[in-house]
């Protein structure tokens, strides 16, 4: 079932079983259309998206700077619309259980400290071909900060590893990211050696391939990121969003003025980057408070 069906499905419902007035109906289909719209070119629709969708998408709206009461009508509007889903049996699970609307404030991101990061990262084992693939997907994921839809979508034409740079294809325009060495490596061995052997069709574009040789889901790579996660014993919740967020963080403590982090993540508008330096000011503040003989 396509995702138009599903809406006008739902719109038949909330206007004559639940009686909904017109301005709830335009709020509903508004919100839902939009997350519609978020998942186009993912490889996934209503009803195939999982939680990890559901919890991109919400860190989407906070990223770009939606207000909180915007982020919470969202959410409720995708808690009923899956409710009703798994109601008319097109969804086996409701993927939208661990949604919780915003209180007052936006969240803080979850981040990965530098040690975590350099124990995720080391987790592939560069000995068969999903090893080297994994190895160059995760490096190449915290030393650019790229949403996991860009990472997704880069194409083999969009490497410069001679220049060390990548060229990202964001919502709104091209930016130019660079590389650090390791990433680089990493990449050249996948492309050079491993890739090859992956595709499915010699004219295959995309840089990231499943097993089937064809291009890498959200959900395939989330799946990824999941099981490292687990073999590595860390207890924090990752996500793909988590390495962004802890590159931005990283880059920040290390000296990074605010702007230039503002360009490499491709945010529109410098409000969405600064929560990095509460991020900041926070980890300082309880290092502070565990290290000062008198806090």
């Amino acid at each position: 079932m396509t995702n138009e069906e599903c809406i006008g499905r739902y719109e038949r419902y909330l206007a004559d079983e639940k009686k909904a007035s017109k301005n709830t109906l335009s709020s509903y289909l508004r919100d839902i259309r939009q997350f519609g719209d978020f998942l186009t070119g993912s490889g996934c629709d209503y009803v195939t998206a999982e939680e990890e969708d559901l919890n991109a998408y919400i860190d989407h709206l906070r990223e770009v700077g939606k207000s909180v009461a915007t982020v919470s009508r969202n959410i409720a509007s995708l808690k009923n619309f899956y409710v009703w889903m798994k109601l008319q049996g097109y969804v086996d699970a409701n993927p939208t259980g661990q949604l919780v609307p915003d209180k007052a404030t936006h969240k803080l991101p979850s981040v990965l400290t530098a040690q975590e990061v350099d124990l995720l990262l080391a987790q592939p084992e560069c000995t068969d071909r999903k090893g080297y693939r994994d190895r160059a997907m995760l490096e190449l994921l915290y030393a650019t900060g790229i949403r996991v839809s860009e990472l997704i979508g880069l194409d083999v034409s969009d490497l410069n590893l001679a220049a060390g740079i990548i060229n990202c294809r964001g919502r709104d325009k091209v930016r130019t990211i660079p590389l650090y060495p390791k990433a680089v490596k990493a990449l050249k061995d996948y492309v050079d050696f491993i890739r090859p052997e992956m595709i499915a069709v010699p004219g295959e574009r995309a840089l990231f391939v499943n097993v089937s040789g064809e291009r890498m889901s959200r959900q395939g790579f989330w799946k990824i990121v999941k099981s490292y996660q687990q073999k590595a014993g860390i207890e924090k919740d990752i996500t793909p969003h988590t390495l962004r967020h802890s590159f931005a963080t990283h880059l920040l403590e290390n000296g990074a003025d605010l702007h230039s982090i503002q360009e490499m993540l491709g945010h529109a508008d410098i409000s969405s980057t600064q929560i990095y330096s509460q991020l900041v000011k926070r980890q300082l503040k309880d290092i502070y408070n565990k290290a000062h003989p008198r806090a």
